[in-house]
């Protein structure tokens, strides 16, 4: 990883391959709960689906026409202009989705074979054959041993210095996925308290090492979120489960509360939301764990 993508801010991937596990809800309500305390937040929308986007009130935006997040990250010529890209939100500023990223697995993947045709002699791949497969990326446009650093790159970009950065990564495993991981290089897992959700933690543990060993960088884990948690047998049994798989991490309890989807629908956090929450305090505590973890002073607490 190049000293200038290690210089950026504090930034933290919210991921895991699994749906309907809430990950773009938690994604928000962290990013809300660090700008509650002060904090100056850049939302990082990887996801094609861009459920963020609309669950921030930003839909225009993901239908945006070209350059889009997808040019950014599969065009060298584009990258210099991310900061173009960015939408103001009341809470925070926003890195939206768009529809083009539908094609950016495609394109990423491109891409990385790329990078290893041009650095294995043992390849038999010809370059240029691959690029013809391609909307954006050349031969000339990947350098290094592999194209997983786009994101990192692009964020590099950026000439606003954010206290913090928070990526919602697809719900799939994928170069686009290694992307997002690769260019924050931290990890919030939230996670269902159903029996499904244990191979589901187990893939991405996996997964998080394969992209460790091919990049050799070093993935932390900031803590799970235990999300839609109700009183049954089941809830207890996995909560007890993830105590057990994360015993050094931080596992955080979001109970199941309505409020939270309103918030979502209405386009915000629950932090700007007019209905008082009461698990404000969960996803502060959150906050308060990336402070700790990153060593950054809490604009509030200074003030």
């Amino acid at each position: 990883m190049s000293s200038e993508i290690a210089t950026r801010p504090p930034t933290v991937c919210v991921t895991n391959a699994k749906g309907g596990t809430g990950k773009t809800t938690i994604a928000i309500n962290v990013a809300g709960a660090l700008n509650e305390r002060g904090h100056d937040v850049l939302f990082v929308d990887v996801d094609p689906q861009g459920n963020a986007t609309e669950g921030l009130g930003l839909l225009s935006a993901y239908d945006a026409e070209p350059p889009t997040l997808f040019d950014v990250l599969t065009d060298r010529a584009v990258r210099a202009n991310v900061g173009e890209l960015i939408v103001e939100h009341e809470e925070m500023d926003v890195l939206p989705s768009s529809i083009d990223l539908l094609q950016a697995e495609h394109e990423l993947t491109i891409a990385d074979l790329l990078a290893w045709a041009k650095t294995d002699d043992s390849v038999a791949v010809d370059p240029d054959a691959l690029a013809d497969l391609a909307i954006n990326v050349t031969p000339e446009t990947v350098t290094g041993d592999h194209a997983l650093d786009s994101l990192a790159l692009a964020l590099a970009e950026l000439d606003h210095e954010y206290d913090f950065v928070v990526i919602d990564s697809p719900p799939f495993y994928g170069k686009l996925t290694d992307t997002a991981i690769y260019a924050a290089g931290n990890v919030l897992v939230p996670a269902l308290t159903e029996a499904t959700s244990e191979r589901a933690i187990e893939l991405l543990i996996d997964q998080v090492a394969a992209l460790e060993g091919q990049v050799d960088i070093t993935v932390d884990t900031m803590g799970v979120v235990a999300n839609r948690v109700e009183q049954t047998n089941e809830d207890a049994t996995m909560l007890a489960w993830l105590e057990e798989v994360f015993a050094d991490y931080p596992v955080w309890e979001v109970r199941k509360r309505v409020a939270l989807q309103r918030a979502f629908s209405a386009g915000k956090s629950i932090f700007a939301y007019e209905q008082r929450v009461d698990m404000e305090d969960v996803f502060l505590s959150i906050a308060e764990r990336f402070e700790t973890h990153f060593e950054t002073t809490t604009p509030e607490v200074t003030a």
